[in-house]
């Protein structure tokens, strides 16, 4: 269920989100508003190439066992890959070396992972009346099959629905994009039929509606609307003759405090962030968008390749014990709705990677997943409790294949305790934050999760208590293996 992105501006090096301060990320210094989305290039930073052969990050990535890594993002519609060291044509934002397409893949491999991406399609590709081209496509995957990773999956744009912000030919619309993914589907399926294709890739703002703290209107999908979506799931894939392996698309709470200042009904208060409102919204996202699944890819799998904190880099907190209780939640409900992958972003950059941009210190929320892949098995029992606050609860099979159960109970109330009753004895892990919900360090039973001597990890392992009445203190998240 668990996989994430390493985005395409990470690997050619590129323009994204600043980091937050650490007096913006404790909750104790404000983010400066901005007046317009005309600044919105004042709230970004040019990064260089991620480190893909870096010892800690391989390390902290082959914990997770054998995901799958999505190379894509809005970059990745603009980038030309310059394999032949020849330079980047005009009509492109970047390009991708060859040695930096070789660093990817041998990361891929050691870890053990499986790779989806996407494709350029911009004005350096070919002009909106002009039909979509194989010929930069055909670059990468020819490649990747001759680095011996040959490309699992892909997508074939990021976020199609938003046609300029996106990258698409200027004049772009929803017919001469269902016509060109017709024509890369068909190219794919000819050429590598080993390779599931996925899509749409969409954010469509109309699907959900809810506000913060349940006042206004806000788009679970805030992403699209902040930046003008300007096609739907059904404008993008209705009358398309090629047919999808996966449904896809993309999930984010709302919008970050980057942006909240130009869209304040799409931003969350931190306040909120441990709300029943807040909490339902990933859920009821994946029920609304589940029958799209069933009339384009019936039968087939749902997968989310984007989700995080909030669009635009994630919120302040997103880096901290707070954002805890989101990730499992979503992690926990979309399982109830359906079988897929959700991408988390992103592996190592911005403030909502798992890993710190950089030094590759892991945060809150790697220790939260690799909690959750170690645990969780792949069937998914219906708990039997229904979600209310202080008791949102899901149930797993074991993931070590042993008869028995695992249960996730999420305590959500900042006052309550919460009190279980085991039918027998168990192996407890109640995660909290160290230093509160803003803290940068989460404990485990309380033990603090931080890496140890050579990058060693801590002890993941859990205290076995017995049959019986079990407390759970206010704003924790706790396994019990039974």
């Amino acid at each position: 269920l668990m996989s994430y992105n390493v985005e395409m501006t990470e690997v050619t090096g590129g323009t994204f989100w600043k980091a937050y301060t650490p007096g913006q990320i404790a909750g104790t210094e404000e983010f400066p508003p901005i007046s317009g989305m005309h600044e919105m290039a004042n709230l970004m930073q040019w990064y260089d190439p991620i480190d893909t052969t870096n010892p800690r990050l391989l390390k902290l990535a082959k914990e997770f066992g054998s995901v799958w890594v999505r190379v894509s993002g809005t970059w990745a519609t603009k980038t030309y890959y310059d394999f032949d060291g020849k330079g980047m044509p005009e009509g492109y934002q970047s390009s991708l070396t060859r040695q930096q397409w070789v660093n990817l893949i041998n990361f891929v491999n050691a870890i053990d992972a499986k790779l989806l991406i996407s494709v350029a399609n911009c004005e350096g590709l070919h002009h909106a009346d002009e039909p979509w081209n194989p010929s930069e496509a055909e670059k990468i995957f020819a490649l990747s099959k001759e680095l011996g990773h040959p490309i699992d999956a892909v997508e074939f744009t990021n976020e199609p629905n938003m046609f300029v912000v996106t990258g698409f030919p200027v004049g772009y619309t929803a017919e001469h994009f269902r016509r060109d993914q017709d024509l890369f589907h068909k190219w794919v399926r000819e050429n590598y039929p080993e390779t599931v294709v996925v899509g749409p890739c969409t954010v469509d703002s109309g699907t959900v509606s809810m506000g913060p703290g349940g006042k206004g209107e806000m788009s679970s999908a805030g992403i699209g609307a902040a930046f003008g979506t300007t096609a739907t799931t059904d404008d993008l894939m209705e009358g398309c003759t090629e047919k999808l392996d996966v449904f896809s698309y993309h999930y984010y709470n709302g919008i970050s405090e980057r942006l909240a200042s130009v869209m304040p009904a799409m931003h969350w208060l931190p306040e909120h962030t441990l709300s029943e409102e807040y909490l339902s919204m990933a859920g009821a996202c994946a029920r609304a968008f589940a029958p799209y699944r069933d009339k384009y890819v019936p039968g087939g799998e749902m997968w989310v390749t984007e989700s995080g904190d909030a669009g635009g880099g994630g919120d302040t907190w997103a880096s901290t014990y707070m954002d805890v209780f989101r990730t499992l939640n979503e992690l926990g409900e979309f399982a109830t709705v359906t079988d897929g992958v959700i991408f988390h972003n992103t592996l190592a950059s911005s403030d909502y990677g798992f890993l710190k941009h950089g030094t590759f210190v892991p945060r809150p929320n790697y220790f939260a997943a690799l909690l959750w892949t170690r645990l969780m098995g792949n069937t998914v029992y219906n708990s039997g409790i229904e979600i209310a606050e202080g008791a949102h609860v899901y149930c797993h099979s074991r993931k070590d294949g042993m008869d028995g159960c695992v249960y996730l109970v999420i305590n959500n109330s900042k006052t309550d305790v919460t009190t279980v009753e085991l039918p027998k004895a168990a192996v407890q892990y109640t995660l909290s934050g160290k230093d509160g919900l803003r803290s940068t360090v989460m404990a485990l039973n309380g033990r603090d999760l931080v890496l140890g001597e050579n990058d060693e990890l801590p002890c993941l392992c859990g205290d076995e208590v017995a049959a019986g009445k079990v407390e759970l203190a206010p704003a924790t998240c706790t396994f019990f293996v039974l």
